[in-house]
């Protein structure tokens, strides 16, 4: 049996799906209990499939540790290069990407529907400030900053900003900080404190914090795992 065949595989053994492949992982019970994604036209019959799966059909891809599941087929390069990045680190990762022409971050609970209407003509959305944004990461970011530098309105920008991201402005620039503190864990020997001055953070205490939430980890972990994957030969 498929569920039969999957118990040969080595207990260490990271499992994934993409798209349509999460109804493998269903009906060999793998998912039971877990959370997982496949293609949203997919989603009644696999919900009417396999009632035990925490299923989230918006999600691009998840993560669950040794089982990980994406969406369409361009999730599924999100989920590969998410792989990369946790295993080898964001300059492998960022590599990769550019070789085969996709965005180098995805985030998996990013919305598989955003929307994005074509903008006016001259006009190129939240896009600008999104770059500005990124070259200003250690200074203090308010919404109503942001709206200013698009020459909006912070209604008519959060609009927009959730439009074109799929998330509202506080939440990328979280997410943002703590890509940035990583890229730097792994790249320079700053102190933590330092680290947060130059992502915006503020403090180290707030960068742990922020970093622990989202990656589970602290920044001195996170630095010794990278160090140790550099040092293989």
């Amino acid at each position: 049996t498929l569920r039969e065949t999957f118990d040969l595989i080595r207990p260490d053994t990271r499992i994934m799906s993409v798209c349509t492949g999460a109804f493998a992982l269903g009906a060999a019970g793998i998912l039971d209990g877990r959370p997982a994604t496949t293609h949203w036209e997919c989603a009644e019959d696999f919900r009417r499939l396999y009632p035990l799966v925490d299923l989230d059909e918006k999600a691009l891809f998840t993560d669950d540790g040794d089982v990980l599941t994406s969406a369409g087929l361009s999730a599924g390069m999100d989920l590969c290069i998410h792989v990369l990045r946790r295993d080898h680190g964001w300059e492998v990762a960022n590599r990769v990407a550019r070789h085969c022409v996709t965005p180098p971050h995805r985030d998996g609970d990013q919305s598989q529907f955003i929307e994005r209407p074509l903008p006016a003509s001259g006009d190129s959305g939240t896009s600008p400030t999104r770059d500005w944004a990124l070259d200003h990461l250690d200074e203090p970011l308010s919404v109503a900053g942001l709206a200013a530098h698009a020459r909006m309105s912070v209604r008519t920008f959060m609009r927009r900003f959730r439009a074109e991201t799929g998330t509202t402005p506080a939440q990328w620039l979280s997410g943002e900080r703590v890509r940035r503190t990583q890229e730097l864990l792994e790249s320079t020997d700053l102190t933590v404190d330092a680290i947060a001055a130059r992502v915006g953070f503020g403090t180290g205490a707030t960068l742990r914090a922020r970093l622990r939430a989202e990656t589970g980890t602290t920044p001195g972990a996170y630095r010794r795992r990278f160090t140790a994957v550099d040092s293989r030969p």
